[in-house]
């Protein structure tokens, strides 16, 4: 298929609700600016999350993070404590959230349906006390990013039901997604076989999660 170029198209906020009409009620009014109850027994329960930042040009990038459930620390109504830990170095989300502090999460639980959103700022720290919250044994993270809460809400479930995510029968097949291996192998510039991939991904879950 050639490149796209479709001549109907929406282009601003006003064609937005003219094409799709007015938000429900109830969605509108659950948008809070602070953490109540509700969203924090998500926040303890939830071990895995995925952070979007925009840099000053305005090009998004989004990243996963996961760990035990409650990874993420409640601080207080605005604020939460994010530890890093360690990864490939590429830095994306950082380097976006230096030059714009604006952030948004999204929170999974594993069998829940609905997820929790949250905007707000954030800043990365490297102060040992605010790192210690994220200790693991006897290792400190790295960093730790402090989110100052400006809108959280509960998403509706509409899109896990549709890809019916927490179905093991429907997970993919043996072989169906590439393993990191292989795309290492397949798309390094650097010459690696699959043997000594797969031995350098190994080492890498086993012995640098933390």
């Amino acid at each position: 298929m050639g490149e796209l170029s479709p001549r109907d198209k929406i282009e601003d906020a006003a064609g937005l609700r003219e094409h799709f009409g007015d938000p429900l009620r109830i969605a509108v009014e659950l948008m809070k600016p602070r953490l109540d109850e509700h969203h924090k027994r998500y926040i303890r329960n939830s071990p895995f999350i995925c952070i979007a930042a925009a840099g000053s040009d305005g090009q998004p990038a989004l990243s996963p993070r996961g760990d035990a459930p409650g990874f993420v620390k409640i601080i207080d109504d605005n604020t939460l404590v994010i530890p890093d830990r360690p990864g490939n170095n590429k830095l994306m989300t950082y380097e976006k959230l230096v030059q714009n502090p604006k952030v948004a999460l999204l929170f999974f639980v594993p069998d829940v349906n609905e997820t929790l959103r949250i905007e707000g700022e954030a800043k990365l720290v490297l102060d040992a006390e605010i790192r210690a919250l994220g200790k693991v044994g006897s290792k400190l993270p790295p960093a730790a990013m402090v989110i100052n809460v400006q809108r959280v809400f509960v998403h509706c479930g509409k899109a896990l039901i549709r890809s019916d995510l927490w179905n093991p029968g429907k997970h993919a097949a043996p072989g169906a997604v590439p393993t990191l291996a292989e795309m290492a192998r397949d798309q390094s510039i650097t010459p690696i076989t699959l043997e000594d991939a797969q031995r350098q991904v190994d080492i890498l879950y086993r012995e640098t999660l933390y």
